[in-house]
């Protein structure tokens, strides 16, 4: 069976790595250490921006080395590797990364994509039906290839029914608008990119399937056990981050729109599509539970499709995926 190109990559390089990576830069354990965090483009990780440009972090008592990444997938692999300590990624992506052999946690819900992750079709496609031999983009391996196989199966298809053309999120809503395929999964900002196709349509999104979708701050496991007070800091100062931005709208769209390279009208017209959790939300969220609404759930669903597509080996293993006590002592 095959594997994601990343779970294939961070496979290798973590054998390869040996000894290096996340402890050579944290230094011995209980020391303060610089926390290197990645994030990429998507709404509702752009509050790291607004955290760094208003000196959040240094509020709290942690000093962060903060990464954009242009490539989702590169900063995936960073954290795999040992070359972050912490990244910005989707639950789906972290289990694709913990079959592959790497050993994260996830210690905070950012938020629910409610809608900002689109499989979006050319004029003349009204449904995800109408992709029966149809050519269809998506980064492989990563969240928006994980919706398209999810609205196949709805719609009673399977990824042997399309013409999957694996692209970088970028060049694929690129190659959508170059009219080179016919339809094609991705997240905003690159929503507003493929949309630019005159008379293009979003057959479907992750508002059709609640909760599969959620976002995370995660951290290599080892640095999450040597340095829980930076860990603690970070968990802080996302929820003093996202207090500034209800208190700041304007001041927060205008930094946040900045970094992704959006106007402040189409960084507005994100907002229904990623629902930002609040402290409660991620402890309803971390609670052990059966429904959509519970991680344990979802990444239990998540690794039995991981499977059944061939996306892994194996359903990867969640002891000590979930970590809540971080949220839980969040002073409000």
């Amino acid at each position: 069976m095959r594997k994601t190109i990343l779970a294939a990559a961070a496979a290798v390089l973590l054998l390869t790595s040996g000894c290096g990576g996340a402890d050579d830069s944290a230094g011995a354990a209980g020391e303060k250490t610089t926390v290197r965090l990645g994030f990429s483009a998507w709404p509702g990780w752009f509050p790291w921006q607004v955290a760094q440009e208003k000196g959040l972090f240094a509020k709290n008592g942690v000093t962060v080395d903060l990464k954009y990444f242009e490539s989702y997938t590169d900063s995936l692999t960073a954290l795999s590797t040992g070359n972050l300590d912490a990244n910005s990624q989707t639950l789906n992506d972290t289990l694709s990364s913990v079959s592959g052999g790497a050993e994260q946690t996830v210690v905070l819900t950012n938020d629910n994509s409610t809608g900002n992750d689109q499989i979006i079709a050319r004029p003349g496609i009204n449904s995800v039906a109408d992709l029966r031999g149809r050519k269809v983009a998506a980064e492989q391996g990563t969240v928006d290839h994980y919706l398209l196989l999810l609205a196949l199966r709805k719609a009673g298809l399977t990824e042997k029914d399309v013409e999957f053309t694996p692209l970088l999120t970028d060049a694929a809503a690129a190659a959508f608008v170059a009219g080179k395929v016919d339809a094609v999964g991705v997240f905003a900002p690159f929503t507003t990119t493929a949309l630019g196709l005159k008379g293009s349509k979003a057959i479907a999104t992750s508002a059709d399937f609640p909760g599969a979708i959620p976002d995370h701050l995660v951290f290599g496991a080892d640095f999450v056990k040597d340095h829980p007070t930076e860990v603690q800091a970070m968990v802080q100062t996302w929820f003093d981050t996202t207090a500034w931005i209800k208190a700041n709208p304007a001041a927060a769209i205008d930094i946040m729109a900045k970094r992704g390279g959006v106007s402040a009208a189409d960084y507005k017209s994100y907002d229904a599509g990623t629902t930002i959790f609040s402290r409660q939300q991620n402890l309803d969220a971390f609670a052990p539970g059966s429904t959509p609404a519970n991680l344990e759930y979802q990444a239990q669903q998540i690794g039995d499709f991981l499977v059944a597509t061939g996306l892994a080996d194996a359903k990867p293993p969640l002891d000590g995926l979930l970590e809540p006590k971080f949220v839980r002592a969040v002073k409000e």
